[in-house]
């Protein structure tokens, strides 16, 4: 079974300096991902929905990373989508004045977009430093919030390499990273069966919930666990992680997770890890976006659970 993110030397070569990381673990594009038809549908249609969005504006977008990094097309985007004028030069030309343009502007954006600085998966390095991912990240959340009908290509994943700095040399590891869930581009997404609980019978959602809690914590009573909120004690994986083990019966590797999580990006390493075995083990039956069990959706974790519950409620 090929678990989600793989330790060791067999990834693919990365052009990166360990120098220039700075002690800082970063992640990387798999060269191959660039030639996925659905990494560049989503490219495209987010290019698509900038110059239109700017076509008054005769700014014209090429390429996402090259002309996102001095915070100029960010800047015309965010006052058209929001409708507020932000307060930073027209246009900057040294590095110092793109960086704190484009700081101002990212400030702006986390704050429209409701996050916290921590659940962002970019900061002002990363965009200009015209980081792929990063840019990406950005623009679909942008685009969701701003523009929850653009038809985003659904279930766009890529594979990316982690480079960590250590003492030894550079660890590097494989994982799977979403960029769009399976709702993405559908306008009315069939609603499944706690779509239906939460609107019809919310009277009844903390009744399933009960009933999940009592099945998790019997289960995780050999670890001298238990659980008393699942909406948020699911979020950084680790509990899930050790409760497939115990449901289905076999050990993971404590190298393959983080047993304590401090960063959003080590959340969604243990929660994608979660997913592909119990994707693997056929538990679910549809991908689940990792962000969204980090993120406290309760629906998403509940579907989680809800399928662990039902292959193991007799035993």
């Amino acid at each position: 079974m090929d678990a989600l993110v793989e330790s060791g030397g067999d990834a693919a070569p990365v052009s990166c300096d360990a120098a220039n990381l700075q002690g800082e673990t970063r992640k990387f594009l798999q060269p191959s991902a660039e030639n996925d038809p659905k990494f560049q549908d989503l490219k495209r249609c987010l290019m698509d929905w900038i110059n239109e969005e700017l076509r008054h504006e005769h700014i014209i977008v090429k390429s996402l990373e090259d002309d996102l990094y001095d915070g100029l097309v960010l800047h015309h985007l965010l006052q058209k989508l929001s409708g507020v004028k932000i307060d930073v030069e027209e246009i900057a030309l040294s590095v110092a004045n793109q960086k704190r343009k484009l700081g101002v502007v990212m400030e702006t954006i986390t704050q429209h977009l409701q996050l916290d600085p921590g659940q962002t998966r970019w900061n002002v390095n990363l965009i200009y430093n015209k980081d792929s991912l990063a840019s990406l990240h950005l623009l679909v959340a942008l685009a969701r919030h701003f523009q929850p009908d653009l038809p985003l290509p659904p279930s766009v994943c890529v594979e990316v390499i982690i480079v960590e700095p250590t003492k030894s040399g550079m660890k590097t590891e494989k994982s799977t990273e979403f960029l769009t869930s399976d709702s993405d581009g559908d306008s009315s997404p069939k609603a499944d069966a706690f779509d239906q609980l939460f609107e019809k019978t919310p009277g009844r959602v903390q009744d399933v919930k009960q009933v999940i809690l009592n099945f998790v914590n019997k289960h995780l009573a050999n670890l001298s666990l238990t659980v008393l909120d699942l909406d948020s004690q699911f979020a950084d994986g680790v509990i899930l992680l050790l409760l497939i083990g115990q449901l289905e019966g076999y050990f993971i590797n404590l190298s393959s997770f983080s047993l304590t999580p401090s960063s959003h990006d080590d959340k969604i390493q243990n929660v994608s890890l979660a997913l592909e075995l119990l994707m693997d083990r056929e538990v679910l039956q549809n991908p689940i976006n990792p962000a969204d069990i980090v993120n406290g959706d309760i629906k998403a974790t509940l579907r989680v659970l809800y399928g662990l519950f039902l292959k193991h409620k007799r035993r």
